[in-house]
């Protein structure tokens, strides 16, 4: 039986703004948070959803530029528990699709993350498989786009952040997003939720029962700082 990731569970429990909260607090970029990917399924932005899981990596590069890896295809290698990310080339063309979603969930991913454009909307939702990616198309990917690389480090395609996601990093997802928990920075990070979201809870009571924003920010977060 295969070991189960301590940091898994813990991180569950936690919202992704506390997760970046936490990695702000450690002076980690952006807190981690990936930016324009949203969740497409089970729901379009609505309901429950959240995966946290460790990355299974899958580079996508434009067709002209390398030739495919010949090593069986990525989808029948997904480790139980993990979550698929994938990164596309700016393309129209979608790099992930409706069968993919079928492997994934029977190995155990528990969710798929594409830095690029879906397709198979409702074969997704039909699975209540959690997807998020940046926008939907029609088109494969076979004309446009080949697999370079599987289980390796990837950049996230923005022109806004400079960020890289390493295979085995915590890749948590919700309403809010995705944010990628660097592994290295794991335990710190865990070890500051639990006081960290005490104080929120606390400053919204205190705001609930009459206290000025500043004041109970001040009084908790001053608290939190020499814990």
């Amino acid at each position: 039986m295969a070991l189960r990731d301590p940091f898994v569970e813990k991180l569950g429990q936690y919202s992704t703004c506390d997760i970046s909260d936490a990695l702000l607090a450690l002076r980690y970029p952006n807190g981690g948070f990936l930016s324009n990917i949203t969740m497409w399924s089970p729901l379009r932005q609505d309901g429950n959803t959240k995966i946290v899981g460790p990355a299974y990596t899958v580079q996508y590069v434009p067709k002209e530029t390398h030739s495919p890896v010949n090593q069986g295809h990525y989808i029948d290698s997904i480790p139980s528990g993990a979550v698929l990310f994938i990164s596309s080339p700016k393309t129209v063309n979608a790099v992930y699709g409706g069968l993919m979603s079928h492997r994934a969930q029977v190995s155990g991913a528990v969710g798929t993350v594409v830095d690029g454009r879906i397709r198979d909307l409702q074969e997704h939702r039909g699975l209540n498989y959690p997807v998020f990616a940046r926008d939907v198309g029609t088109a494969a990917p076979y004309e446009i786009a080949v697999v370079s690389g599987v289980n390796v480090p990837v950049k996230l395609r923005s022109d806004e952040q400079d960020i890289t996601i390493n295979p085995g990093d915590y890749i948590i997802g919700d309403l809010n997003g995705i944010v990628c928990l660097p592994r290295e920075l794991a335990e710190k990070a865990v070890s500051l939720l639990a006081p960290q979201a005490e104080a929120d809870r606390l400053i919204a009571l205190d705001i609930q029962a009459g206290v000025k924003f500043a004041e109970a920010s001040k009084k908790h977060r001053v608290a939190l700082s020499k814990s």
